[in-house]
């Protein structure tokens, strides 16, 4: 089969295009022929060497798959050959998903929802399982309470704000003015111009000094020491990202509030969940742009350009006949 290969830690043209056995499965594990995956910021930070103790080389990474059983290894009930499946592979755990071929465990892997192509699926796997548990099990986020999620726009973003409108929260979001619009699509109550307004003054204006019940911050920086500012009292602040120092959290005190740092763990269940939401029309994964495997170091560099014009994910359609 044919893989994108991490050669060693660096810039998008690390990667190189070989030949390398199929993978067989073992009692448990499902044979996937991978029709898509996408492109995570988990990648790029993977591909320079964020996380190279975890990481031996060479290596297949990715972390979405959305493909069809093509084997079924020893005691596998689930599924069969020809379903069509979705899941992130165990990250940091074995090959990723840049490849024609990829072996999980039964447990992880979920029915794709049929309603969604597998650019779609696929862009959604490791995104909505993060976001699920972010905004439900972490945050615990209930009908009537407010959100702020920072990037709307992006591909955690976009996804956040959707399961939030599904749960019943007000939500308000900081994007480029010129995704207005788009974030307005996806189901945003408030947006928020963060070139050229302070989101802490916009909050309490529109909140009349209340503040929101749940920060979730994709985007880092001083996030995290600047949220109380924006937050109601006994308020909840979730980040994905990593921390780089620590910060003054000291106006955190007097909200009471709670931090929450979510790095996600696969289940079948996420997915399912998930499939609920798209079912209702409550939840769809917006494919921004769509590259081949043997361009994966150009949609990497894209992905990593501060300005690349990007709304939602970049898929990459490991089955040619996908590629627009």
């Amino acid at each position: 089969m044919k893989a994108m290969i991490l050669r060693a830690f660096g810039g998008p043209d690390s990667f190189e295009l070989r030949d390398v056995p199929k993978p067989v499965p073992r009692a448990g594990q499902v044979l996937v022929r991978v029709h898509a995956t996408s492109i995570n910021p988990l990648d790029f930070q993977v591909r320079r060497g964020d996380y190279a103790d975890l990481v031996p080389l060479p290596a297949i990474t990715g972390h979405d798959v959305s493909g069809v059983v093509e084997e079924v290894g020893p005691g596998v009930t689930a599924f069969a050959p020809g379903d069509e499946v979705w899941y992130t592979p165990q990250i940091f755990d074995g090959p990723g998903s840049y490849a024609e071929y990829h072996v999980a465990d039964e447990s992880i892997i979920g029915k794709k929802p049929p309603s969604l192509s597998h650019l779609e699926a696929a862009s959604l796997t490791l995104v909505g399982g993060t976001v699920w548990e972010a905004l439900t099990v972490r945050a615990a986020l209930r009908v009537g309470e407010s959100i702020l999620i920072h990037g709307g726009a992006g591909g955690v973003g976009h996804v956040a704000i959707q399961v939030a409108k599904a749960i019943g929260a007000r939500v308000f979001t900081t994007v480029r003015e010129a995704n207005f619009e788009f974030a307005r699509s996806m189901g945003a109550d408030v947006v928020i111009d963060y070139e050229k307004e302070d989101y802490v003054d916009a909050i309490n204006r529109e909140t009349d000094g209340h503040g929101v019940d749940v920060v979730f911050d994709t985007i880092g920086g001083n996030t995290l020491s600047r949220s109380p500012d924006a937050l109601a009292q006994l308020g909840r602040v979730v980040s994905i990202v990593d921390i780089a120092q620590p910060q003054n959290l000291v106006q955190a005190w007097g909200k009471n509030a709670s931090y929450h740092f979510v790095f996600t763990r696969q289940n079948r269940g996420k997915l399912d969940e998930l499939s609920t939401l798209i079912a209702r029309g409550q939840l769809r994964p917006h494919v921004g742009a769509v590259y081949s495997l043997a361009d994966i170091a150009l949609a990497h560099a894209r992905l990593e350009s501060p300005n690349n014009g990007l709304q939602g994910k970049i898929a990459i359609a490991v089955e040619p006949s996908l590629l627009p």
